[in-house]
């Protein structure tokens, strides 16, 4: 291999992590990367506690729906929010209080004193306050990130929840295994804390606005939720790939997230009788396939034909979620689960693009929380359902059935010029 050779292998590697030269945003994604360790280890945790206290998948569906919908709620308000009020402290203030509701929920599981009633309302609470923590994270990737570097910065970001579900489950269930739910808790707790140490730095970057610029939006916001939401709704009402896409997403979400999340603790323990290892390794599977996919895409400076591979991506992961409904062997099915994630992967870092290139940076954070909510809207719909198909059609009946609807779903958005042209 020459030396010519030799560096244009290197520079698309080199390429991936060129956003990390930036400070403000290398802090922001360190403390990202701690705190999705946390929620993957949380997630794990509270669905095997929910899982040995009740053996419900009506339950572990209702916990998952106190989540979601109130994030849903709220999310036009804090998309309006982020837009409105500096981005930093309200991401602060979001750490602290979500870090307080788990280490409540751990103090309660250590003394022997949690029921299900008090994980109902710490998730709903734990999403409400979601609702303006993902809109500014999100809004502030942009801002806080040179425009030639987002597309790193976009796949970095992809990478650090990866590797949250990868390493997340993993440690969660060794915590269990070791020390029981409570610790798994108490360590998701913490990171919170971690995290808005890293994103104290950030208050002094120019980004932050002053205290008197914030004061004078905080006492503006109430006055424009209505209006200034109207106009992120007219914004993506007249781009057809956003509603078109968000549609899809919200549809998607529904068919593919309510089994992975509801059903597979079920299709572990009742269909292959292995424990709560077998589910973390499980789990951890998915987010390799998101890596390799993140890695591959993050290496070109532009995407063409970006429809098609996105659907495609859609249609190629469900049918690889439906293979968890078919007896096969657990070498196959961790296959499938990484053809799942890098198909997704796929489809999540052409999304981000578009959103970058399509929507105004003032109008960005309230687009963001549109797209969420049409992501999240059915998600509670979703987990409903997932658990009522868990126990009439079984666990690998529920796959089936979700994997094969998501993919005639995204073949059908592919029939749709909008999406089949986009380029």
């Amino acid at each position: 291999m020459t030396a010519a050779t030799t560096a244009s292998a290197t520079l698309p590697r080199l390429a991936l992590l060129r956003a990390l030269r930036g400070r403000p945003f290398a802090l922001l994604w360190a403390g990202q990367t701690v705190s999705r360790v946390g929620d993957h280890l949380y997630q794990i945790a509270l669905a095997w506690w929910v899982l040995e206290k009740t053996g419900s998948a009506t339950v572990m569906g209702t916990v998952l729906i106190f989540a979601f919908a109130p994030m849903v709620l709220f999310l036009l308000v804090g998309g309006v929010a982020v837009d409105r009020l500096p981005r930093v402290p309200l991401m602060i203030a979001s750490d602290v209080a979500r870090g307080a509701l788990v280490l409540l929920v751990a103090a309660l599981a250590l003394q022997g004193r949690l029921e299900v009633w008090h994980v109902l309302v710490a998730s709903a609470l734990f999403g409400l306050v979601d609702a303006f923590f993902q809109p500014a994270f999100t809004a502030l990737v942009p801002q806080l990130t040179p425009p030639g570097d987002l597309p790193s910065a976009n796949s970095l970001t992809s990478i650090s929840t990866q590797l949250g579900r990868i390493a997340g489950p993993a440690l969660g269930a060794g915590i269990i295994a070791a020390v029981g739910s409570a610790g798994a808790f108490a360590v998701n707790g913490a990171s919170f804390f971690i995290s808005a140490l890293f994103l104290l730095p950030l208050l002094r970057e120019p980004t932050a606005r002053r205290a008197h610029e914030a004061a004078a939006a905080a006492a503006q916001l109430s006055r424009g939720i209505v209006r200034e939401a109207r106009e992120g709704l007219d914004f993506v009402r007249r781009v057809p790939v956003l509603w078109i896409t968000i549609l899809a997403l919200s549809l998607g979400n529904v068919l593919l997230a309510g089994p992975f999340s509801v059903t597979m603790p079920f299709l572990v323990r009742d269909v292959w009788h292995e424990d709560v290892a077998t589910l973390g390794l499980v789990y951890a599977a998915f987010p390799i396939g998101f890596i390799l996919g993140g890695v591959w895409l993050g290496r070109f400076p532009r995407i063409r034909q970006r429809g098609r591979l996105a659907f495609g991506g859609v249609v190629l992961a469900s049918l690889m979620l439906a293979a968890f409904g078919l007896p096969l062997p657990l070498a196959a099915l961790l296959l499938a689960a990484l053809v799942n994630g890098a198909a997704l992967e796929v489809f999540n870092l052409i999304w981000m693009n578009l959103l970058q290139d399509l929507v105004p940076g003032p109008l960005l954070g309230r687009v963001s929380s549109i797209e969420l909510l049409g992501s999240y809207a059915l998600l509670p719909v979703g987990f409903a359902a997932a658990g009522w198909a868990t126990t009439h059609l079984g666990p690998q009946g529920t796959f089936l059935l979700g994997g094969g609807m998501s993919a005639a779903l995204g073949l059908l958005a592919l029939t749709y010029p909008a999406i089949e042209c986009l380029d």
